[in-house]
């Protein structure tokens, strides 16, 4: 009887030895699927025909060497169909392991949130650093102010004028040269520092000219405390690096003066509204400087003065193009300054002022240290605009309470008022600030730039001030007169503003003191006087 080649036996066998290491190979990645021959079973499949093969070989029947061959043939059909079955399930699996593996990887981190950013930006001049989310920032701001004026006195002044007041100085001063930074830290806090290196006559050598912080966080307060000038009245709430003339009414300036101004020391309260505000400031002395020689610190007072400041304001009636300001404003000196046991005047408080211009430092009119238990400056204000025109008014009445006044001698009272008003000849407004209650500068509808035909913003302006320091200037009494003076200024001025940072200033003055000294000769004069300033402010 004849076998079957060992050809096609040999080609059973690597059939089966192929399904095996197939098998074998795909096991890693091979996935149970459902109703599918697995490993084990085509292992199975696999042995069964191998014994199949080995039976048809140890057959000793009488089959025919054709029936066997087609038996060999079928079991290698079988060999083959079960190899593309271990294929498709190969690929099956592979494909399943894939995805597995797409579903199960890890997802990527996020991205890392950007850092936060500072900004920078500058306006008008301005630098300004802020954080990200607002709650820090910094403002670099400085000013510059450079006077110059030329007096134009009589020739002939009696006798009794002697001193600086005979020939008052032609010349120049920076009546404010001032560099600071404000700003605000976590939210809620402001806060601000100015040095200046200006002067009245002369620079003075630097001093701090503000320094303060300011809690903002309440809805209908604002607490300030440090270094500052209080809100006095309509002219001391208006910024100086935009007002109409080159230095306050004199008026004015006696009164913010009483327990304000500059270099005061203080705690105060405020709040702005929509149409009004209020503000009150307990005050102490003002800040020690180095006089103008550097030779030594201006005096300083055994104990300092206290005081207080306050102030209502609001615009009643506005609207579109016209408003209504009307105010009320109080300084108080409750304890004057201890000047020491030595002093000639222990409580001394001193009214006086300089006649609007600060080219050169002289008063003209002095009331002298007059010793005081208490004294006060109550000032109405009133206010009005319409489109390019602008009115503003104040007058003051000044009481001292005297400390231990000898039989005879009475309190003090005296007045002094002034009246503004300006013209906007290019027709631009001077902005009314709600937040001060005054009014501020212009801002040109065109900056100056000549090649465009363009020449900034323009503005006339005229003012009367009073100030009358007199009381029973002629009383037989000696010790009862106040023989201080009146001074009677009137003012003529063009402002020009360039763009918001630089404007020039242009002022011409008539000025008439009347006094009377000690003897009761004349010490008042009449003159004129022409001056300007050119201003960058940023």
């Amino acid at each position: 009887m004849r076998t079957p080649s060992r050809r096609t036996y040999r080609n059973v066998c690597l059939a089966a030895a192929s399904l095996l290491t197939l098998s074998v190979a795909a096991a890693p990645v091979m996935a149970k699927p459902a109703k599918q021959l697995t490993q084990a079973d085509i292992h199975d499949l696999i042995m069964a025909e191998a014994q199949k093969l080995i039976a048809i070989q140890k057959s000793d029947d009488a089959a025919s060497e054709a029936q066997k061959q087609a038996q060999i043939d079928a079991l290698q059909a079988e060999v083959r169909n079960l190899a593309d079955q271990l294929r498709t399930l190969q690929a099956q699996s592979q494909t399943q392991a894939q995805t597995l593996a797409v579903v199960t990887a890890p997802k990527p981190a996020p991205a890392a949130p950007a850092a936060a950013t500072a900004s920078v930006s500058i306006k008008n001049g301005t630098p300004t650093f802020a954080s990200s989310d607002g709650a820090f920032t910094l403002s670099i701001n400085g000013n510059i102010q450079a006077d110059a004026a030329s007096y134009m006195q009589d020739d002939n002044l009696p006798a009794a004028i002697t001193g600086a007041a005979r020939d008052l100085n032609s010349g120049t001063n920076f009546r404010r040269a001032r560099l600071g930074f404000k700003g605000k830290v976590f939210k809620d806090f402001d806060y601000n520092m100015v040095f200046d290196f200006g002067g009245a006559g002369a620079e003075d050598v630097g001093r701090i000219h503000e320094a303060w912080i300011q809690y903002s966080g309440f809805k209908n307060a604002k607490i300030r405390v440090g270094e500052f000038a209080p809100l006095a009245g309509m002219a001391d709430a208006a910024s100086q690096n935009a007002s109409a003339f080159m230095e306050r009414a004199s008026s004015s300036e006696l009164a913010r003066n009483f327990a304000g101004g500059d270099t005061r020391m203080g705690v105060g309260i405020f709040n702005t509204y929509d149409r009004w505000l209020y503000s009150a400031a307990l005050t102490g002395g003002t800040v020690s400087a180095l006089n103008t020689a550097a030779s030594g610190f201006n005096t300083v007072n055994n104990d300092e003065q206290l005081g207080v400041v306050a102030r209502v304001a609001g615009t009643p009636i506005k609207g579109k193009n016209s408003l209504i300001h009307v105010g009320l404003n109080y300084n108080a000196i409750i304890n004057p300054g201890d000047a020491g046991a030595s002093a000639a005047t222990r409580y001394p408080v001193q009214l006086r002022d300089r006649p609007e211009l600060r080219v050169d430092g002289t008063r003209l009119i002095d009331s002298g240290a007059i010793n005081t238990q208490s004294a006060s400056a109550t000032g109405i204000e009133f206010g009005a605009q319409y489109k390019n025109l602008y009115l503003a008014s104040e007058a003051f009445q000044y009481k001292i309470k005297r400390l231990g006044a000898a039989a005879g001698v009475t309190d003090p009272d005296f007045t002094g008022w002034y009246a503004e008003g300006g013209w906007v000849i290019t027709g631009e407004t001077r902005k009314y600030n709600t937040q001060t209650g005054a009014f501020d500068g212009i801002v040109p509808a065109h900056n100056f730039d000549p090649k465009t035909g363009q020449w900034g913003a323009f503005e006339l302006v005229a003012r009367y001030s009073t100030l009358d320091l007199n009381y029973h200037a002629d009383a037989l009494l000696a010790a009862d007169r106040v023989r201080g003076g009146q001074q009677d200024i009137t003012s003529i001025g063009l402002n020009w503003q360039l763009n918001p940072a630089i404007r020039f200033v242009f002022e011409g003055q008539d000025v008439k003191v009347e006094r009377l000294n000690a003897a009761g000769a004349s010490i008042g004069q009449d003159y004129t006087t022409i001056a300007a300033r050119a201003q960058f402010s940023y």
